[in-house]
């Protein structure tokens, strides 16, 4: 049993990485079921795969509301009772139920219902909650302090987690939860690149410039100071060779998007394509944009790094030594810059030295 939030075509990276490890889990022999959201209706389908069987369920969900973080709690608490009534019976009979951190706090829901569950209950702690809420505030509430107690006390009755990094198995220490419970297993890239995959067109804006790709969600884990500031020093006492490419969402995007119009510097901005798309799409640009808040360190692991890592093209990364992100690119690409947040004399510099190695296009 497995539950997640978002589930393809619907665009969000958990759900797309369950519905590969159920697929993957069926294929080995496996009775899967899996259950999420879903934009379009309520639908469900089963399909024998390799030796097993794989049962996807997808729940009618409104969008995530963005703009009160009241609503967006109420939306959280009614969608993850949803998930577990709709899923209750195969709760019951599952010998595994896998959960995720998407949607945040089904931890509150199925560890005190743990007597029910025949099966072992493993967190796969895709992004720390509340840690995330705490992170970004100047200073966390004496609530969010209280629901923090309250989830690291259900987290110590978990049976078994799955980490998607080092750091993040430091984080979950620190909590109290024992070594012995977790295992490093890490996303991987939701593409394989074969060598048949044909580049997406590149947009006509960035002709004739040196593209830099920040593809995905681009959200409040995600730094942005350093990379506007720095951008702009590279436009302004720079060649300005390198152009920014935007293929993302949220409240990140906006405001980079936002900034960089003000300011009246050259980007791009386009919607994320659909996962059949998007080998095509980190094939095109000359270089990958990837960035962290050092609060956000070990609470939020950016997947992307991986398909980024296997599309061969120079990766740039903004945010700690101290996250896997720069452990995966520095191992797995020598074209590789890091810059610590807020180093925009070095994020300018980057520019420069991506600019020189960039690859003459056809």
């Amino acid at each position: 049993m497995i539950l997640a939030d978002w589930l393809p075509p619907d665009f969000g990276a958990v759900g797309q990485y369950m519905q590969m490890r159920a697929r993957a889990l069926a294929e080995q022999g496996h009775d899967v079921t899996l259950i999420g959201l879903s934009s379009t209706g309520r639908e469900t389908r089963s399909e024998t795969r390799g030796k097993g069987r794989l049962t996807e369920q997808r729940l009618m969900a409104s969008p995530v509301p963005r703009t009160s973080l009241l609503r967006r709690l109420l939306w959280t608490i009614w969608t993850n009772l949803r998930l577990v009534a709709a899923s209750f019976r195969s709760l019951r009979t599952a010998d595994a139920i896998l959960f995720t951190g998407s949607p945040p706090f089904l931890i509150h829901v199925l560890a005190p219902l743990r007597f029910l569950w025949r099966g072992r209950l493993v967190y796969r702690i895709t992004d720390f909650h509340p840690e995330c809420l705490i992170a970004a505030r100047d200073r966390p509430s004496w609530a969010l302090r209280l629901l923090l107690s309250v989830t690291n006390f259900w987290r110590r009755r978990i049976d078994a987690f799955e980490v998607l990094g080092i750091d993040q198995r430091r984080r979950l220490r620190q909590t109290g939860v024992p070594e012995a419970r977790m295992t490093l297993v890490r996303d991987g890239s939701p593409v394989v690149f074969a060598g048949h995959e044909q580049a997406e067109p590149l947009p006509q804006p960035l002709a004739g410039t040196v593209v830099l790709l920040y593809s995905g969600n681009y959200g409040v884990a995600h730094e942005v100071e350093t990379v506007v500031e720095g951008y702009e020093r590279h436009h302004r006492l720079g060649s300005g060779r390198v152009h920014l490419w935007l293929s993302a969402t949220g409240g990140g995007a906006d405001e980079v998007a936002a900034r960089l119009g003000r300011r009246g510097l050259p980007f791009h901005r386009s919607a994320p394509v659909a996962l059949e798309r998007l080998a095509g799409l980190l094939l095109t640009p000359d270089a990958h944009l990837v960035t962290l808040k050092d609060a956000f360190v070990g609470f939020v692991m950016p997947s992307k790094i991986y398909a980024c890592v296997d599309s061969g093209r120079p990766i740039l990364f903004v945010g700690s030594a101290d996250s896997d992100v720069d452990l995966i690119a520095r191992s797995g690409r020598r074209d590789y810059w890091h810059v610590m947040c807020g180093d925009v004399a070095g994020f300018a510099a980057a520019l420069e030295g991506i600019a020189e190695a960039a690859r003459p296009r056809s």
